[in-house]
């Protein structure tokens, strides 16, 4: 669907998530405690199956494998956010699209030093770029300092501290959460 090269990496590929078919790879990283703050370690395997293949029925919110050389590397989600909870959180702008970004463990040769850096810029150009547009929101839970300064370090900037509100419906649940919001505009991570 989308491919940027990483120098130093390879090839970064970003492909709707198969609900069924990925659900071993992503089980897998969201059961993990490092994961909690995606609010779904207790899942099953089959639930989240169930939940991505809720996901792709909307026309809202949208999952995506993140992929080096065909390797998952990352879980990326792209939502609407007049359609989210965080439009009750800010002034949602025209060409405003959120993100949540997952990352795989390190890989058995550990951490890669601008590894991290290199995946934000592929999953920063394809929301801006490949989908033509004007900034980036995400809402990290405010105790995810790694998450916080990652996106900070990348060039979004801090908005307010916010309450995203509870939701609590036959197909969703998502408990109350305290993120703090920050944002890329496309000028700023794409000038010229």
């Amino acid at each position: 669907m989308f491919e940027r090269r990483a120098d130093g990496f390879g090839t970064v590929g970003i492909r709707s998530l198969d609900a069924e078919g990925d659900a071993d790879v992503v089980h897998g990283w969201v059961r993990e405690e490092r994961a909690a703050f995606w609010g779904m370690t207790g899942l099953t395997r089959d639930q989240v199956a169930e939940t991505y293949a809720h996901m792709a029925g909307l026309d809202t919110h949208h999952a995506f494998l993140v992929e080096l050389d065909g390797t998952p590397v990352a879980l990326l989600q792209t939502y609407e956010p007049t359609e989210d909870r965080v439009s009750e959180c800010y002034d949602v702008a025209p060409g405003d699209i959120g993100i949540h970004l997952l990352l795989a463990p390190a890989g058995g040769d550990g951490p890669r030093p601008g590894w991290t850096s290199a995946l934000l810029d592929a999953c920063t150009a394809y929301a801006l770029l490949g989908l033509d547009r004007r900034r980036i929101v995400v809402d990290p839970d405010v105790r995810n300092e790694k998450a916080v300064g990652r996106f900070l370090r990348h060039g979004f900037e801090a908005g307010p501290l916010v309450t995203l509100p509870e939701i609590d419906l036959p197909d969703v649940y998502l408990p109350e959460k305290k993120a703090q919001l920050a944002f890329l505009r496309r000028e700023v991570a794409f000038p010229g």
